[in-house]
């Protein structure tokens, strides 16, 4: 059986890579990460992007899979006309 986590981004990076790499030391086959902007009770805290996180993710694991549950589109202004 595989099982998948997830690891919501609310942590500084120094306590987050210790967290990525026990999910993986637990034997997670896939850890996943939000790209929400904020979400609900953790607006006010640290949230960092998932690309960000997952790049970071991947430096120290190995084996684990790696995704998002939810990407947010970021949404790039139009030119502005000459």
């Amino acid at each position: 059986m595989r099982l998948s986590t997830v690891i919501l981004p609310i942590h500084r990076w120094g306590e987050g890579q210790k967290v990525w790499q026990h999910a993986e030391d637990l034997g997670f086959h896939t850890a996943y990460t939000y790209g929400h902007l904020s979400w609900r009770t953790f607006r006010d805290g640290p949230w960092s992007g998932a690309v960000p996180t997952l790049t970071a993710a991947a430096a120290v694991t190995e084996r684990m899979r790696l995704g998002t549950l939810v990407t947010s589109a970021t949404r790039l202004p139009r030119p502005v006309a000459e």
